[in-house]
């Protein structure tokens, strides 16, 4: 389960299902509050790997079938094949909670996930038959004419595996542990497989929509970054989001994410502060980023690992109409930011600034600083 989760918009023209099941959609998930530590083991709490993909509610009533999201507009048009394959390997009716994630060995890969959100229906059905994804079930909230949503965890946890009695197929369970010590290890050794950290669950606790009852903990580290240029804020001309650099082997400037959590005092401030870096586009590392990006649409920047430069986007895959343009500043400001993991070599959510780092140079700040994860294999934990 990621945060934030990204989601596409969709064609006011897909039509909604109307099921006769006792819980009908849009259905806001239940969601999980940020904590630092591991909680201990009070008696009552499930700990679970927390999933890197798009947050799904799965609808099925006999051939009936939808995929609600996180934002409660339908995915059912983009996963094809989760359609055929819950009207194969689900009960005739439930509604169940989980998470899209897309498979590449034995990993989970985001990059090739978000390829799925595409408008041309053509290439979400070869990008279905290529890369086909899966669903990893979390939580139950209606089976056959049953309502579970008031239902304790604990319970719904017990009816969701009897749902699940073999390994296997599009449709998986994940897996779940009562153990704080069990889950300290999954935090530290799953993060390789792409997991990013370990949601908590009170078993006494009914479903709850749209609601952060549950916890999360999640991977955060450091990494010293250049400023490279921000976009301006949506409510006029302040610092909206800072873009990060980082130096590849190749000795080039990429693109590696942005840097947006600032009080909005702040990012007045920001603007005078930033003014005697401003620069020309044309004399800027990333002065073709325009071009290169346009030449890209629809699939990922190419970054240092295939060999080209990776730039900030210009068009955003959910919002075509958001300016994606940005102010350039000379590269020569190095921050310190807290990430939580990387997805390929870019910053999978919004780095938080910790403080200016006078004292390096941007040269030294290069790929080679960045944790890797142990890598893991993504069957050996569904498994269990």
């Amino acid at each position: 389960m990621t945060e934030p989760t990204r989601q596409a918009t969709v064609e006011p023209s897909e039509p909604e299902p109307v099921p006769s099941l006792p819980v009908r959609p849009p259905v806001a998930p239940m969601l999980a509050k940020p904590v630092k530590a591991m909680p201990k083991q009070d008696g009552t709490l499930f700990y679970e790997p927390k999933w890197d993909g798009f947050r799904c509610i799965v609808f099925r009533d006999g051939d009936e079938v939808y995929l609600g999201s996180r934002n409660e507009r339908p995915f059912t048009r983009y996963f094809p094949e989760l359609i055929e394959a819950a009207r194969a390997e689900l009960p005739e009716r439930c509604v169940i909670d989980g998470e899209i994630v897309l498979p590449v060995g034995a990993q989970l890969d985001f990059d090739a996930l978000q390829q799925r959100i595409h408008p041309a229906k053509s290439r979400v059905t070869m990008l279905s038959e290529r890369t086909p994804a899966q669903f990893i079930a979390f939580d139950l909230l209606a089976l056959g004419d049953e309502s579970l949503m008031e239902t304790p965890f604990a319970e719904r946890r017990a009816r969701l595996e009897s749902l699940f009695p073999h390994k296997g197929g599009s449709f998986r369970l994940t897996p779940v542990t009562t153990s704080d010590a069990q889950a300290a290890e999954w935090f530290e050794t799953f993060e390789g497989a792409g997991l990013d950290g370990v949601i908590v669950k009170p078993g006494d606790q009914p479903y709850v929509p749209d609601k952060r009852t549950m916890f999360k903990v999640k991977h955060e580290r450091t990494a010293d970054v250049v400023v490279c240029g921000y976009r301006e804020h949506k409510s006029g001309p302040i610092v909206g989001s800072l873009l990060l650099g980082l130096y590849g082997d190749d000795g080039r400037l990429h693109h590696v994410g942005v840097a947006a959590s600032f009080p909005m005092k702040r990012r007045a401030e920001l603007v005078e502060e930033l003014k005697p870096y401003l620069a020309e586009l044309s004399e800027h590392p990333w002065g073709h980023w325009a071009e290169q990006a346009a030449a890209t649409v629809g699939r990922p920047s190419p970054g240092p690992a295939s060999g080209g430069q990776r730039v900030p986007g210009a068009v955003s895959r959910w919002n075509a109409k958001k300016d994606l343009s940005f102010i350039p500043l000379r590269p020569e400001l190095v921050m310190e930011v807290a990430y939580d993991q990387m997805e390929g070599d870019r910053f999978r959510h919004t780095a938080q600034f910790r403080r200016w780092r006078p004292d390096r140079t941007p040269e030294s700040c290069t790929y080679e600083q960045l944790e890797r994860p142990v890598s893991y294999n993504l069957d050996d934990i569904l498994a269990r």
